[in-house]
Parts: C-alpha cells; sequence; structure tokens
C-alpha cells in the first residue's frame, strides 16, 4: 500500500520525495481533533475506577462483618468501629468469641480510594450498620467523583 502511494506520488509531483505543508498540517488538525475527543474520556476513567474499588471495599468489609457476627453473635458498635475486624475490642459489650489474626486479609482497616477512613455506624440508620466512603471530597453530600457511596445501596 505504501509502494502503492509512493508511485502515485512520484507520478503525480515527479522524482520529489517527502510531504508538502499542507499534507503535514492536515495530518497535525486530524491528529489535534482525535486527541481532543479521546483524552476526555480517558480522563473520567480514573475517577470511575477510584468509585468501583470503593465498593467493592465496602462489599470486602460487609464479607469480614457477616463473619465477625458468626464468632461473636453481633456486630461492632460504632465505638469499636471497624477496628474490631482486626483487633480485639476492648471497649464496648463483648459477647461470643474473637477469630485471632482478625477478620481482614492484611491485618489492617483498608483506607477508600481517596485515603480517607470509612465511616462505620452501628447501628446504622438503614440496617444493621452503615458503611460510607464520602468520596473524593470526603465530605457527606456530592455529585460525579465527589458522590458519597454507601453500603445499603450497593447492588
Amino acid at each position: 500500500m505504501i509502494e502503492n502511494i509512493k508511485r502515485y506520488m512520484k507520478l503525480k509531483l515527479g522524482d520529489e520525495d517527502g510531504f508538502t505543508l499542507i499534507e503535514l498540517m492536515v495530518v497535525v488538525i486530524i491528529l489535534g481533533i482525535l486527541a481532543g475527543l479521546v483524552v476526555p474520556r480517558i480522563m473520567e476513567r480514573p475517577g470511575q475506577a477510584k468509585q468501583t474499588k470503593a465498593k467493592i471495599q465496602i462489599e470486602s468489609l460487609e464479607t469480614a462483618l457477616k463473619l465477625y457476627k458468626l464468632d461473636s453473635g453481633r456486630y461492632p458498635d460504632t465505638e469499636q468501629g471497624l477496628e474490631a475486624l482486626v483487633q480485639k475490642p476492648e471497649a464496648g459489650n463483648q459477647h461470643g468469641t474473637w477469630r485471632e489474626g482478625g477478620y481482614l486479609e492484611k491485618g489492617r482497616v483498608p483506607l477508600d480510594p481517596w485515603n480517607n477512613a470509612f465511616v462505620y455506624l452501628s447501628p446504622g440508620a438503614h440496617g444493621e450498620y452503615d458503611i460510607i466512603s464520602y468520596g473524593a471530597d470526603g465530605v457527606p453530600g456530592g455529585e460525579g467523583e465527589n458522590k458519597d457511596i454507601n453500603s445499603w445501596e450497593l447492588e
């Protein structure tokens, strides 16, 4: 194909090799238009990826909380918090047993993708417990990447 183009160019322009300034400008303009369309779509993805990661982390915390409840007979209260999943609680009501080594694989409560602590309430306003990530801005409410991710809204 390239050979056909070169042959055509030689027939059209003679034996001159290379591109004209106009041809180069057309290519640069086309690349600029494509970049203008593609880059904004790529830039949206990191925010969506962080929201998805937060949802997965909340689901993982919910699984650990269910295992905790199987052993102790109840969920940790708000005062004990999610730390009860990695360290045996000293405060609050204690019932049943506590698994040696805790309930989270890495032995620590993860931060949300924006490096903020998850909010844990038990009893929660929407169930036995609520887990909340306040999104990129770290404050309640918001739109887009700042939107709260709540355990009771996950599918």
